[in-house]
């Protein structure tokens, strides 16, 4: 398993996946509105230049942030820019539930992380760094805010991996 980013670092095995999606949805995109105009006899070369441009935005807006963690930081890389926090340093985690459920994660350096909490269901490897650092900032005592947040996505992302386990064994 290829990984990027610096060595013992664990990242989203899904972003793959999930880039090439929408990479196909904007070329899917892009030759459906190229053949519709060429179909109507109104293709230029400037048309021609806003529907690659139109795909190119449709793509940057579908690619999904690239989470990255290592021993102490998580990282979260958009196609405009990259957030990065001391994961053994958190002052604060708040969990924003309803139509676009995310973590929100602050630093004592003052960084700010928005994550989605399924991309750690989905990477066992990701919680686990990111559990570590938050149980080194209790230790420390920088965490004030968000260590039961913390502990109830735990227990959920525990029940999901044993109801997967279940199910891949055929005892569910």
């Amino acid at each position: 398993m290829r990984r990027s980013g610096p060595a013992g670092s664990a990242g989203d095995r899904h972003w793959r996946g999930s880039a090439r999606l929408a990479a196909s949805c904007a070329l899917i995109f892009c030759v459906m509105s190229l053949l519709v105009d060429w179909d109507a006899e109104s293709l230029t070369p400037l048309r021609a230049l806003l529907w690659v441009s139109l795909s190119a935005a449709v793509c940057a807006v579908l690619l999904p942030p690239r989470v990255s963690a290592g021993r102490g930081w998580l990282a979260v890389r958009s196609p405009w820019r990259r957030r990065v926090i001391h994961t053994d340093a958190l002052t604060a985690v708040r969990q924003y539930d309803g139509v676009s459920s995310h973590l929100v994660l602050r630093d004592t350096h003052g960084h700010t992380l928005e994550l989605d909490p399924r991309v750690l269901s989905a990477n066992p490897l990701l919680w686990h760094e990111l559990d570590t650092g938050v149980r080194h900032s209790l230790e420390r005592g920088t965490l004030r805010h968000g260590a039961d947040v913390m502990k109830r996505l735990g227990h959920r992302i525990d029940d999901e991996t044993i109801e997967a386990v279940l199910r891949a064994s055929g005892l569910s």
